[in-house]
């Protein structure tokens, strides 16, 4: 007799959005739609207004069912009205101020140490992936989480498009800086512009996911469009979004939170529940949506995937 044993994130079939909903989804924007046009509240609201996304018809892309959830999705319009993303200030309603994030043309500078250094644009980049979406965890260093159907594609296929040296030993990613499209980079005591970092085998990971959509469509502007990162198993500062340049680098980045703050933010920032931030408990966390808090899981609940690539490394701090 046979027994499967179920992953700790994972989610049984019964407990997915059923398809015809999920694919019935746009009917339920344009009616939102209408409703603002006659003066009424929308049912879903996430950007004031969007432009019109070239890519759009490669949304919704076919899900990747090896990455489920032991949750429920966080709701849309929670997620797409709780953000981070200090480029349009520090509160969490940025969704009403991300109308001046600009996102085509777009081009992403590809350079250091690779075999030639290049720029692509967005949607080039696009004709040389395959997109899929995959339901993730996302976890906040503030104790707060989501669970998103992201859409996107391995970071390890754009690395074998920029061809690193084998010298090589970290990505580093860094986001637009234009202080007239991000109001927020006016803000001169922050170290702009926002970078973050990886070691190779990091970023080679199969969990590590740049991210393009969200929910079925290209990403809400709010959630770092065109393309962001998404790193589940680390707290959500290290998934930059809106980036523009990806550089490989034999020396560890310093990244835009360890600029501000070293003695809070480090590096690492793999999810701990024991390690607490020196300000705050990370043993439990709230879950967006819910009425109650829920336990913190190492490594975010993807320990099985990712354990292996911290052995040797006990003594070292490698949660912050």
């Amino acid at each position: 007799m046979h027994y499967f044993r179920r992953k700790g994130w994972e989610i049984s079939e019964r407990e997915a959005t059923p398809e015809a909903l999920f694919l019935d989804r746009r009917s339920v924007l344009g009616a939102g739609a209408g409703a603002l046009l006659s003066g009424l509240t929308p049912t879903i609201a996430l950007a004031a207004t969007e432009e019109a996304d070239p890519s759009a018809a490669l949304y919704p892309a076919k899900r990747n069912d090896a990455f489920t959830l032991d949750r429920e999705l966080t709701a849309e319009k929670l997620n797409g009205q709780y953000n981070n993303f200090y480029e349009f200030g520090t509160d969490k309603r940025i969704f009403t101020r991300v109308d001046t994030l600009k996102t085509r043309p777009w081009t992403i500078k590809i350079d250091g140490m690779v075999e030639k250094a290049r720029e692509i644009g967005i949607d080039d980049l696009l004709k040389q992936v395959q997109l899929e979406e995959r339901l993730y965890r996302h976890r906040c260093v503030e104790a707060w989480s989501m669970t998103v159907p992201w859409t996107g594609f391995p970071l390890k296929a754009l690395i074998a498009i920029a061809k690193p040296l084998a010298s090589a030993k970290y990505v580093r990613f860094e986001t637009f800086l234009d202080p007239k499209m991000g109001p927020g980079q006016k803000l001169s005591w922050y170290p702009w512009p926002y970078v973050e970092g990886l070691t190779m085998a990091e970023a080679m990971n199969d969990l590590t996911l740049m991210v393009t959509g969200a929910y079925g469509k290209p990403l809400a502007k709010q959630f770092g469009a065109p393309i962001r990162l998404h790193v589940p198993w680390k707290y959500g500062f290290k998934s930059a979004k809106s980036i523009t340049r990806i550089s490989f680098t034999d020396e560890q980045p310093k990244n835009f939170w360890q600029s501000l703050q070293a003695s809070e933010y480090g590096f690492w920032a793999n999810v701990n529940p024991a390690v607490a931030h020196p300000r705050w408990s990370q043993a439990t966390e709230e879950v967006l949506g819910k009425s109650e808090r829920a336990p913190t899981l190492l490594f975010n609940g993807y320990a099985e995937q990712v354990a292996d690539l911290y052995k040797g490394m006990e003594g070292q701090k490698i949660w912050f």
